[in-house]
């Protein structure tokens, strides 16, 4: 289990650096094929589409081929197109390259977190923001990276570091032994029997590997509980694609940064937020799910409703290291919380809600390259905090649901 769990910390980095790689030289990429923001929101757009197909799609590949062959499908398929960036070819086959890794990195996403939320049923948050850092990490290394290189005027080398990674990830995957798991992960659908059906119990005592998701599963109550959470990861992961996309164009339009100060930023970001996964798990366990999520909620409307007042570079700088600590472990505690309160369900509703992640990750990053373009920059920045609004209804919602679902339960 432990190498398991470290195997995936690994591809959770991977994931890190593929999610960032672009937004790190958008605005040097942009000026070199000579295109605006609305054309960098719709290559990112292009990407979380893939995203979108890779989580969408894991399911069916997983059956056809076990979880570790789409994880290896997924890591060439990442490694091919991150190489296929690097040579920078003509704009418009950016536009195939985009969806392809997007998908890589999208698929590597869903199944890892859909194993790890089966696998472990003790301190699931404590795993899931476990693998959240090496996420930040990645995603904090990479800007630097990119800082440098785009200084030293090899910015396009930047993809070649992910290509790399994902090469790794793809051997470790692919000659790992994980001992009585193995069986698990390289299942296919024609080899599923009842006896090897999961053995863990969820907390209210069910088993979740012998309960088959259907429609039935999402009716009702659990409908409604679905809805709510799919449409908070649709503006989380929007929000903070956006956020580690734009930040370095927002500083150079507000405060006429350089580019290479201006992705680190980004870094900056990504820093806090790898210290905060460090505790949020502990955090989320002891103080409840539902009570982490509302105040990180609270804490990330407030700083972003600061944002576009500030006016100095440390202060511009101070808001984002506090906005990295406050969205921290909002993804991984979110998505325990709702798979905790749809028991039974642990196998398909991680994907759901990381699929709607995607459409958001696609959809507001280029809402808001567009705003850049055609709005001033503070109002782009509202619109960040509008968004952190939502979240922060969607969270109170679900805190009292939670709250008198829990009180139900004990009387």
């Amino acid at each position: 289990m432990k190498k398991l769990l470290w195997i995936g910390c690994l591809s959770y980095f991977l994931i890190g650096l593929a999610h960032v790689v672009l937004g790190s030289i958008l605005p040097v990429a942009l000026e070199h094929y000579g295109k605006d923001y609305s054309q960098g929101g719709t290559l990112i757009f292009a990407q979380f589409a893939g995203f979108l197909g890779g989580v969408l799609l894991s399911p069916w590949l997983n059956k056809h081929f076990g979880k570790r062959g789409g994880l290896l499908i997924a890591a060439a398929l990442l490694c091919i197109a991150e190489l296929s960036y690097m040579l920078l070819p003509p704009w418009g086959w950016m536009f195939v390259i985009a969806p392809a890794a997007g998908f890589g990195f999208g698929m590597i996403e869903a199944v890892i977190g859909t194993i790890i939320i089966a696998a472990i049923k003790d301190n699931t948050a404590v795993a899931m923001s476990r693998l959240e850092v090496l996420f930040g990490i990645g995603a904090m290394i990479m800007p630097l990276i990119a800082s440098g290189l785009i200084s030293a005027g090899y910015w396009r080398m930047s993809f070649l570091v992910v290509a790399v990674c994902a090469a790794m990830t793809f051997i470790f995957w692919a000659k790992s032994s994980f001992g009585e798991l193995d069986n698990e992960l390289s299942r296919r659908s024609s080899d599923q029997t009842p006896e090897h059906t999961h053995t863990a119990e969820s907390p209210n005592g069910t088993n979740p590997g012998d309960i088959k998701p259907t429609r039935s599963t999402y009716r009702g109550r659990n409908l409604a509980l679905l809805s709510l959470f799919v449409l908070f990861f649709f503006l989380y992961v929007g929000t903070e694609m956006s956020l580690a996309n734009f930040m370095p164009a927002i500083l150079i339009e507000k405060m006429n940064m350089k580019e290479a100060g201006a992705a680190l930023s980004v870094t900056c970001f990504w820093i806090a937020m790898s210290v905060g996964r460090l505790f949020a798990g502990y955090i989320a366990e002891k103080f409840q799910y539902r009570v982490y999520v509302l105040y990180s909620c609270f804490a990330a409307v407030v700083l972003l409703m600061i944002f576009p007042f500030t006016n100095q570079i440390w202060s511009a700088f101070l808001i984002i290291l506090l906005l990295g600590l406050a969205l921290s472990g909002v993804f991984s505690i979110a998505l325990v919380f709702a798979s905790k309160m749809l028991p039974g369900t642990e196998e398909s509703t991680p994907s759901i809600l990381i699929a709607s992640g995607g459409v958001g990750g696609a959809i507001l990053p280029l809402v808001t390259g567009w705003s850049l373009d055609h709005l001033e920059v503070n109002q782009s920045a509202w619109m960040l905090a509008i968004f952190a609004v939502g979240l922060l209804i969607i969270s109170v919602i679900a805190y009292q649901w939670q709250r008198r679902y829990a009180i139900s339960s004990a009387s």
